[in-house]
């Protein structure tokens, strides 16, 4: 007879996929059931262990659309880039994986590695490449595609990035796998992504407007001595992820925008739970009134 007891992890429970199995058997749930369970404090599951499992069932019934990283914040390599300017483009980037464009960001003519232009640092100063022979074929697929069927696309194809496209066929974002990875396992930083470490950051300016990329979860108060002004903080919400979910009302979709006390916030970054990365510009008005 074997009296070898069950094995635990570290924390001495049985593993999170025993206990779901353990939690969910007898009579079949729906997924609502499901969602429902892993949503109650007594429940037989770690918080982490819930946030992975609900971003599980979730994924079945995002879009791409609500995660994408939209058209204006794509980082792209034109087709007649020189190769010095490949280059500043993938340095100040840190990504590794980057659409090659013709005449306009609709015209997407493959994907470009970086670690394809290796061989090409220390070479001579008049050293050529013809970009058209490292291009590598691009995943084209729909706003409306889920994100479990674009996973299994992904491992299907061992390709990495989709670019996006509307109903119009005009290109309207890409995605990666780490994006969708994100949405079960939460944020994954690397060492690339200095900026993450930093509330607010100064970013390209659009149409000649300086432009700010803004964490949601900066606090208002932080917001307010950064670019001295002096937004309300209610009782309801502290932070400015707080301030423009309570202004619209609901949790804003992708790309969605808000003007509110001279300032103009659009959604760079989100996913059906939360926001992450806000699109920050000062309105002129606001600009031309502090001169005066």
């Amino acid at each position: 007879m074997n009296d070898k007891p069950p094995s635990t992890n570290g924390s001495g429970k049985t593993g999170v996929f025993k206990r779901v199995i353990r939690a969910i058997k007898g009579e079949p749930l729906s997924r609502e059931e499901i969602h429902e369970l892993l949503q109650e404090d007594d429940s037989a599951f770690e918080p982490e262990e819930k946030e992975m499992l609900t971003g599980v069932l979730e994924v079945a019934e995002t879009q791409v659309r609500d995660v994408m990283v939209p058209r204006s914040q794509m980082v792209v390599i034109e087709q007649e880039h020189s190769l010095d300017e490949m280059m500043r483009v993938i340095l100040s980037s840190g990504h590794s994986r980057f659409p090659v464009i013709g005449e306009d960001r609709d015209e997407i003519l493959g994907i470009l590695l970086a670690k394809d232009l290796l061989k090409f640092f220390g070479g001579p100063a008049n050293r050529k490449m013809n970009i058209d022979d490292y291009l590598r074929p691009v995943s084209v697929i729909p706003e409306s595609k889920r994100l479990n069927a674009l996973l299994k696309e992904f491992r299907d194809s061992h390709s990495h990035m989709a670019v996006v496209v509307d109903e119009y066929g005009g290109v309207s974002g890409l995605l990666t796998i780490e994006d969708v990875l994100e949405e079960i396992v939460g944020e994954i930083d690397d060492e690339h992504d200095p900026e993450e470490a930093e509330s607010i950051h100064a970013d390209k300016d659009v149409d000649g407007r300086p432009c700010f990329s803004v964490r949601a979860l900066t606090r208002v108060e932080d917001f307010n001595e950064y670019f001295g002004c002096d937004l309300t903080e209610e009782e309801d919400f502290d932070t400015i992820g707080g301030l423009v979910m309570h202004e619209l009302g609901r949790l804003p979709r992708l790309g969605e925008k808000l003007e509110y006390d001279g300032f103009e916030f659009r959604v760079t970054r989100a996913d059906r739970r939360r926001i992450d990365t806000l699109q920050v510009i000062r309105l002129a008005q606001d600009i031309e009134e502090s001169v005066r």
